[in-house]
């Protein structure tokens, strides 16, 4: 037959397995306080990294008489802007004008106004008019009325791109700025 057993004698063990013991929650920081000294340390260098950089700009001075200096022809590219129009002329505007050496051009990375920079870069080296050679390109960068920020922005952009080292952002003159209202 079976035999009977007493739950008296494991009545004790059977109290504490239902009892569950609880610890208290302990979490440990040391990785969250590693992140955010990674977070803050990404951040302290990347403001750093990405500080804004000012382009030197530097007007021509007025000589006493009112007139601006003279710069040699051969080393003076000039661009002006007039709204969709731009045209560039090497030179003084009124030889460039006689000669009919005013030519149109645009803002196109094959064949727009940095070809025609890199052009003169490399006429200027190779003839060493100034003894600077493609250093002494002198850019004037002359926009109209109808001209618009970007357009301007674009131009000093090329002078960057293309290592201009000269570059001046003057107002036409009435001629020319006739020649953008005409066209």
């Amino acid at each position: 037959m079976a035999n009977i057993t007493e739950q008296a004698t494991n009545n004790s063990r059977s109290r504490s397995a239902a009892r569950v013991k609880r610890h208290s929650a302990r979490t440990d920081m040391t990785p969250m306080v590693d992140l955010g000294f990674l977070l803050i340390a990404f951040f302290v260098m990347t403001t750093e990294m990405s500080k804004p950089a000012v382009t030197k700009l530097v007007m021509p001075k007025e000589t006493t008489d009112g007139h601006v200096n003279k710069i040699c022809n051969s080393t003076a590219l000039t661009l002006l802007i007039g709204g969709e129009k731009l045209y560039y002329y090497v030179g003084d505007w009124e030889q460039a004008q006689d000669a009919g050496e005013v030519y149109e051009t645009s803002f196109s990375v094959k064949d727009g106004i940095g070809k025609v920079i890199r052009e003169r870069q490399a006429w200027l080296g190779k003839e060493k008019i100034s003894g600077e050679g493609r250093d002494g390109l002198v850019f004037l960068i002359k926009p109209g009325k109808e001209a618009n920020y970007q357009q301007v922005i674009d131009a000093m952009d090329e002078t960057q791109i293309n290592g201009v080292k000269r570059y001046v952002i003057v107002s036409p003159g009435e001629e020319e700025s006739a020649l953008l209202a005409r066209k």
